[in-house]
């Protein structure tokens, strides 16, 4: 059942930043509008390339369970900073500041799944224990 839960898990927080990767690259446009609002003016190309590539490495590594830790610790490298970034409900109007102090608090909960796997590593289901299991015939000579 545990590695089942793994597996699930694993997939679901994996999706989620894939479909980031996604919307970034299909809104690269407003995203480079997002970063002029929170004032961050340098090399947003490469800012943005390099977190849509983050992701995807990230969530590709946890998906499919070979150095999961690494994608965990990756994913969390991007996720920790855009949160305090464009959620800082703190600072926001009263307008916005309730649905922004629950989307923060929900990237917070993301991020503590990405601690969990990083702590425990991809479990049983996963590419990694499918090389360490596998055998290989030993050579005569």
């Amino acid at each position: 059942m545990k590695a089942s839960a793994d597996l699930i898990a694993r997939i679901f927080i994996a999706f989620l930043f894939f479909f980031e990767a996604y919307d970034t690259i299909k809104f690269f446009k407003d995203t480079k509008e997002a970063l002029d609002i929170y004032k961050i003016t340098w090399n947003q190309d490469m800012l943005i390339s390099g977190g849509i590539f983050v992701l995807i490495l990230g969530a590709t590594l946890i998906l499919i369970g070979y150095r999961a830790r690494l994608g965990a610790f990756l994913l969390l490298l991007y996720w920790i900073p855009i949160t305090f970034i464009a959620y800082s409900w703190w600072n926001d109007a009263e307008a916005v500041r309730r649905v922004n102090s629950l989307i923060f608090m929900r990237n917070i909960a993301i991020a503590g799944g990405l601690l969990v796997i990083f702590v425990n590593g991809s479990g049983d289901y996963s590419v990694k224990r499918l090389l360490n299991v596998m055998r290989y015939p030993k050579s005569k000579w």
